[in-house]
């Protein structure tokens, strides 16, 4: 995939189970010659937890991207009016974002940059984590599926014995993901088999 001349908002949110994953990714729109604008939820600006502390990870954002972090609202609010982004990818996108975003509220950055990017009438593409997905959040994904200009990185349940209601994205089809949606389409099967769980 060609990503020169194109600019990249990676958003993340607080699936921290999941950072160790998305990270390659963003390389992967780096390597392919991409401007990439790393963005975090406060999740990930403030919070430590097993799977690493949050001054690593945003370093390694900073180092990976070569750009500033947008991490309040007033700095992606600019999105908007510069339409600086082809494509916005949430990556992971949690259940609490999910749940957000399908009921229009905007109190994060990450959920700025998106208002931002459906105003400019542009890709937005998201890769679920969630534990609720076939929860109550069934509801909320139902709409975002139906809305246009957003697409999904294909997503399964990841542990149905253990966490029925799981559902998470294969994080390693990002790019694919974005750059079937930049041409308008989404990336199929969107429904996939994740794991086999015993």
């Amino acid at each position: 995939m060609d990503w020169h001349g194109k600019t990249v908002g990676y958003a993340i949110t607080g699936s921290h189970c999941t950072f160790a994953e998305v990270m390659p990714q963003i390389q992967r729109f780096m390597d392919g010659g991409a401007n990439v604008v790393p963005i975090v939820s406060a999740s990930v600006l403030n919070t430590d937890t097993r799977f690493g502390t949050s001054e690593n990870w945003l370093k390694q954002l900073k180092d990976i991207t070569g750009n500033d972090i947008i991490s309040t609202i007033v700095e992606a609010e600019p999105l908007g009016p510069s339409k600086l982004l082809d494509v916005l990818t949430i990556a992971p996108c949690t259940g609490n974002t999910t749940s957000k975003l399908a009921n229009a509220m905007t109190d994060s950055p990450v959920l700025m940059a998106a208002k931002s990017q459906m105003r400019n009438g542009r890709p937005l593409v998201l890769a679920i984590s969630t534990n609720d997905g076939l929860g109550l959040n069934a509801a909320n994904i139902a709409k975002l599926l139906v809305t246009k200009n957003i697409y999904f990185v294909p997503f399964g349940q990841d542990n149905p014995v253990a966490k029925p209601n799981s559902l998470v994205a294969r994080m390693d089809l990002i790019p694919e993901a974005c750059y079937a949606a930049l041409q308008g389409s989404q990336l199929q099967p969107m429904i996939i088999e994740r794991f086999h769980s015993a």
